[in-house]
């Protein structure tokens, strides 16, 4: 039993990943696939942020009215002209605080140094669910993980539908597409109501429908990591 989760998302660490592999997240159909039939405490969205990129101000803009509780830092620029935001610290503070308001965690991230808060929640009776795509996520953190959830494996349950994707050339790379699982309880699959799901919020905050805000693609204004 999952009840009551906590979803946390490493933005840039997805955002980069999927752009590796080819394709485009529908952060709607996403949240609906991560939730499934589980009542939903929140949604965290963790990206840095240039105030000055106006497409990424929409595309967080939009992902506040459907659904995602958005933590931003603001990027630094490093000598060799690139920007970096590190959110991992509030990622791992999040999850600890929270720890005893949920009984699952799902956090979206590759990134290795989440193991010792994958940890850390877990000694406190939280069950913890990792979704990544497999070439991207340190092996360190499936092993941590009660779950691990192939992404690779729902393709289209969470990417738009003119994704750039070679399912063939994907498979030959990153191999088996199960679902590896400590338990025997199968992840609760949800039906896609399209690009923007009426999913009703059993949680603290009202999903906005605004179809009029910028769509989601605006997340390509995200900079390199």
């Amino acid at each position: 039993m999952r009840g009551k989760i906590t979803i946390f998302i490493d933005g840039n660490n997805l955002f980069h990943a999927a752009r590796s592999v080819g394709v485009e997240i529908d952060y709607a159909k996403f949240l609906n696939f991560l939730r499934g039939d589980s009542p939903l405490l929140r949604a965290f969205f963790y990206t840095g942020v240039d105030e000055k990129a106006e497409r990424q101000q929409g595309f967080l803009l939009w992902m506040r009215r459907n659904g995602y509780r958005v933590v931003e830092k603001e990027l630094k620029t490093y000598a060799d002209g690139t920007k970096k935001a590190n959110l991992d610290v509030e990622i791992a503070v999040d999850m600890l605080s929270l720890a005893d308001k949920y009984d699952t965690a799902v956090l979206v991230s590759g990134d290795e140094d989440f193991s010792y808060a994958i940890n850390a929640v877990a000694y406190k009776g939280v069950r913890v669910e990792l979704a990544g795509f497999r070439s991207n996520t340190s092996p360190r953190l499936i092993d941590v993980a009660d779950q691990f959830i192939e992404l690779d494996s729902h393709i289209d349950e969470i990417t738009k539908t003119d994704s750039r994707y070679n399912v063939h050339n994907h498979n030959h790379h990153s191999g088996s597409h199960l679902v590896a699982s400590r338990n025997s309880g199968s992840f609760p699959r949800v039906q896609d109501s399209g690009a923007f799901p009426r999913a009703q919020d059993s949680g603290g905050f009202t999903r906005v429908q605004d179809e009029d805000a910028e769509d989601p693609t605006s997340h390509e204004a995200t900079v390199e990591r």
